[in-house]
């Protein structure tokens, strides 16, 4: 246990004195390093958060949360699945679905094209109010009206308007496996925007029935698409739901279908903390610096106290409460700065932007100009826990090197 005396000498030698003003110089390095990076790592992964939130909620509001699809085909009574779905515990909304692949033209401009057969009934409750329409309305997709609703980006490259007509070349597979082009025309009822390249340029919205019909299903659908109250509940209900309707049908989830997007942000953070934690490594290896300054500097003060009988492990502990004092500070101070920058990121960005006259995120290069931030607990934690640790650590050697002081050769010559 660490008594009165070992934490008073302790404190003490934190106070500097003139001939060791260049230790305690080293003394203030290593702690504004620690609070540096303790700071930096939680400002980075708590703005890396904030992009996480912001793609996953660009990408699902063009998709659901999950799918649910017969395991031999299409859906023929696909309004029983979707009452048995929505009334999984968790599950807000559920509506049938029909995706295709092709091709759209209008005049001489052909792109390639990923349609959504979705009916606006159903749609309304599930994704409607997170869909930003910029001209028309769900509600123009009329079955057998050939309406279409293309995103912002893609309209844009085909050059058209409300009430242009466009052409949606589709491969249809035929009964011996193989594959026929089919060329429907469809007239546009209204373009969307959802703030992701991958959505605005390639995405078109049809109503179910037209889609089915193109690809000669009938009144089948694809998949039943549901939406969670909680995205990120999202997979155990697709589980759940596969336990309870049986091997019929298949069921799948956002985190599966859009895995490539998640597990590359999540590199992205763990090498970017790594990056970061070299910031607290330096901080700590001058904290063994300074300490070993210090021992060398109080070697015939280590020798007195050993000769007034304070053991090996008591001058462990007088040293350790010097490096720890150091360290600990430094998380401290780092921990709330970061804290405090995480939270107003928003509002700091913005003013930066505006004293030093440039745009971190201009609007006309990227989708999000707005540098978000999601402070959470977890990686605080994490991160101050580390710290802790990792400067405890680098007070082990120098204090034990105290420790190793011979008094007997340190107070030959006094």
């Amino acid at each position: 246990m660490l008594n009165p005396v070992e934490l008073f000498i302790g404190l003490r030698y934190l106070r500097a004195k003139r001939r060791t003003r260049f230790v305690s110089f080293i003394t203030l390095i290593s702690l504004t390093g620690i609070a540096v990076g303790v700071a930096a790592l939680i400002v980075i992964l708590s703005v890396m958060n904030g992009f996480e939130g912001e793609l996953r909620n660009r990408l699902l509001s063009m998709s659901a949360h999950g799918t649910v699809s017969s395991a031999d085909g299409p859906v023929r009574d696909w309004r029983k699945l979707v009452e048995e779905v929505a009334a999984e515990p968790g599950v807000t909304a559920a509506a049938p679905f029909v995706p295709m692949e092709g091709m759209i033209q209008s005049g001489r401009d052909l792109h390639a094209v990923m349609v959504h057969g979705i009916d606006p009934s159903y749609e309304e409750a599930l994704s409607a109010e997170l869909i930003n329409m910029v001209e028309g309305s769900l509600d123009a997709l009329l079955p057998g009206q050939r309406g279409v609703i293309l995103g912002r980006i893609l309209a844009y490259d085909l050059n058209v308007r409300i009430g242009d007509g466009v052409v949606l070349l589709i491969p249809r597979p035929v009964g011996d496996g193989t594959l026929e082009p089919v060329l429907e025309r469809f007239v546009l009822r209204g373009v969307f925007e959802a703030g992701l390249a991958d959505h605005d340029s390639v995405l078109a919205l049809v109503h179910a029935a037209d889609a089915a019909g193109v690809l000669g299903m009938g009144d089948a659908v694809n998949a039943v698409r549901f939406r969670a109250d909680d995205v990120m509940s999202a997979p155990a209900i697709a589980g759940a739901l596969q336990v309870r309707l049986g091997e019929t049908v298949e069921t799948s989830d956002w985190t599966i279908e859009n895995g490539s997007y998640f597990r590359a942000i999540r590199i992205e953070k763990m090498m970017m903390s790594l990056i970061l934690s070299l910031i607290i490594g330096v901080a700590a290896f001058n904290i063994v610096a300074s300490l070993v300054m210090v021992v060398t500097d109080k070697t015939t003060d280590i020798a007195v106290l050993r000769t007034l009988g304070m053991g090996p492990r008591g001058v462990v502990r007088v040293f350790f409460v010097q490096g720890a004092m150091i360290g600990w500070a430094g998380v401290l101070i780092g921990v709330v700065l970061g804290i405090v920058l995480a939270i107003y990121v928003p509002v700091i960005a913005p003013f930066l932007e505006q004293l030093f006259g440039f745009q971190i995120m201009p609007g006309d290069v990227y989708y999000v100009t707005a540098i978000p931030s999601v402070l959470e607990t977890r990686d605080v934690t994490i991160i101050a826990i580390s710290a802790f640790v990792l400067t405890s650590l680098a007070t082990l050697y120098p204090a034990r090197r105290a420790a190793l002081v011979n008094p007997a050769e340190a107070l030959r010559y006094e």
